[in-house]
């Protein structure tokens, strides 16, 4: 809170009536919004005029108000005594204020006296040319003059001004710390949250990165900026001629299409025609083209005999691989690793370990963090982990699964295997199953009410899409297999959120024949199949729970 006096010093006063030394508690336009101590500026719009809603700020608790031409309701006498009402009207003609009292002639109006019992005083009023102006002055010194804290950076040049500036936008734009909100936002904290040990049943601290707040709402437009700026950068990629090809599994090819759209760059998106519906919908309105190939997730090859029939056949293409370009790897290096280490460092306490990151391997990419962290805390380890019916990784092996955005049947150039210590296998019907439970209202339920899980914490659990859960499953095992404590703390991150599985709950409802609504399963049999879906919750939770309590040797 600020005083009036000190945040009003740059703006030019025509004329004071009331004290400058009350507190400010908050600059508001809208007078629906006024609370407690807050300040009003009277604003002249098109469509309406901020002085005629001075009456309701005042009533709604404003104490100051910034306006052009006094109201008329300062024209009147002391209802309650009858007294002459004694106003302080100063003129600034410098910094001294001079003080006069004026007598006004008793105004009959009704109208008046019912808003002068509704006005409360002291209020203070602020003349001013213009408030518009006056609110920039203020706003300014209320929030500590911000502008003065920024670093500008200019762009000089005869060409490439326009797509320097853009690529310098999304690059802070592509971040853990922008604000969690869906449009727009602030740069601030990491975003992070930590695991309820009723939900993981293990004594050591996990928390995760969420993914939700990057522009396309997932982590990978990171991954495909960092493939693309040195291209950019260094010239080998013009996007006044060049086409960008993203080949993906669906996520990466989503954000090399959304940096792409930023260069006004026809962007080709490649992905398995397996993939949730919620990635296409969404490609067709950034994308240039997109070319869905045969399968599903772990389908890669089909995406590379694609990617390849494009290089040999379409000169204007430029391949982003992010499976072999060292700018994936560096930008999870640089930036995820560098975020898990600020996050761990917020959260630590008296003796506190931070014991590792346990990730799931796609691209790979995101495994570059651990990297990063285990040369800051070199005693940390890195568990990677794969698809049960895809274990590459495991035991050489291959297959169909659906934990989308992982498990693609190779192991990536930019997987540095050497210094991994752990590979850990998900099934992804234990992840399908956690997707359910975490969105419908009969799993909320369960988690709220047998668990003991905090509403706020059950709600928060939307953040996690398919591979993010699997992120949290490896983890709980990463836990388990090397018997940590309540003094350990596990990283991991949510790729992206359930936004971008709900055709995937869809398609989970079918067993039960029927679409869950807010109050259970639909239509005529709601009550009973609401019960079975619980039940049916409860016996994969608990059942999960065993697994992930036992760990064959040499694996986890």
């Amino acid at each position: 809170m600020k005083k009036l006096s000190d945040i009003i010093k740059e703006v030019e006063v025509l004329e004071v009536i009331g004290n400058l030394e009350i507190p400010v508690s908050s600059l508001v336009l809208d007078s629906r919004k006024a609370s407690k101590d807050s300040l009003f500026f009277a604003i002249k719009g098109e469509q309406a005029d901020g002085h005629l809603f001075i009456d309701k700020a005042i009533e709604n608790g404003a104490t100051v108000i910034v306006c052009e031409t006094f109201p008329p309701l300062l024209n009147v006498l002391s209802e309650k005594t009858g007294e002459i009402l004694k106003i302080q009207r100063s003129r600034r003609t410098s910094v001294e204020m001079r003080e006069r009292t004026e007598v006004r002639d008793r105004v009959s109006s009704e109208v008046q006296r019912r808003d002068l019992k509704n006005l409360g005083l002291p209020v203070t009023f602020i003349r001013v040319h213009d408030v518009n102006n006056a609110m920039a002055c203020i706003a300014s010194c209320y929030y500590d003059n911000p502008s003065q804290k920024i670093k500008l950076a200019g762009i000089t040049g005869t060409n490439g001004k326009t797509t320097i500036a853009t690529s310098l936008y999304n690059l802070f734009r592509i971040s853990w710390r922008n604000e969690p909100k869906m449009l727009g936002g602030l740069y601030g904290d990491v975003n992070y949250l930590e695991i309820p040990s009723a939900l993981s049943g293990v004594k050591a601290r996990i928390f995760v990165l969420a993914g939700k707040w990057f522009p396309t709402g997932c982590h990978k437009v990171g991954a495909s900026f960092g493939c693309l700026a040195p291209r950019l950068v260094t010239g080998q990629f013009d996007p006044t001629y060049h086409k960008a090809v993203w080949p993906s599994t669906g996520n990466y090819c989503r954000g090399g299409a959304y940096n792409s759209k930023l260069l006004s760059c026809y962007s080709i998106a490649i992905l398995p025609e397996g993939m949730s519906r919620e990635r296409f919908d969404w490609l067709k309105q950034i994308a240039g083209e997109t070319i869905a190939t045969p399968g599903t997730e772990s389908n890669v090859k089909e995406i590379f005999d694609k990617t390849n029939e494009i290089r040999a056949t379409r000169p204007d293409c430029l391949i982003f691989n992010q499976f072999d370009e060292m700018g994936n790897y560096m930008w999870h290096y640089n930036i995820t690793g560098s975020a898990i280490a600020e996050a761990f460092e917020s959260m630590r306490g008296e003796g506190l370990n931070f014991a590792g990151v346990c990730l799931t391997s796609g691209s790979a990419g995101s495994l570059g963090s651990g990297d990063y962290l285990k040369q800051r805390y070199p005693y940390s380890k890195i568990g990677v982990a794969e698809a049960l019916q895809c274990p590459t990784i495991l035991n050489n092996g291959y297959g169909a699964h659906r934990i989308e955005g992982i498990g693609d049947k190779h192991i990536p150039w930019v997987h540095n295997v050497r210094n991994t210590d752990i590979a850990v296998a998900i099934d992804d019907n234990d992840s399908m199953a956690l997707l359910r439970l975490f969105n419908e209202p009969a799993g909320k339920a369960f988690l709220t009410g047998e668990l003991g899980m905090a509403a706020e914490d059950v709600e928060a659990l939307a953040l996690m899409g398919i591979s993010g859960i699997s992120n949290m499953l490896a983890s709980i095992k990463f836990a388990k297999y090397y018997e940590l404590t309540e003094k350990d703390v596990v990283a991991t991150i949510l790729t992206d959120s359930v936004e971008m599985y709900l055709s995937r709950l869809e398609e989970l409802r079918d067993p039960f024949n029927g679409t869950v609504g807010e109050a259970g399963i639909e239509p005529a049999t709601s009550a009973l199949s609401t019960r079975f879906a619980v039940k049916a919750f409860c016996k994969a939770y608990f059942s999960l729970l065993y697994q992930l309590s036992y760990s064959p040797p040499n694996s986890c």
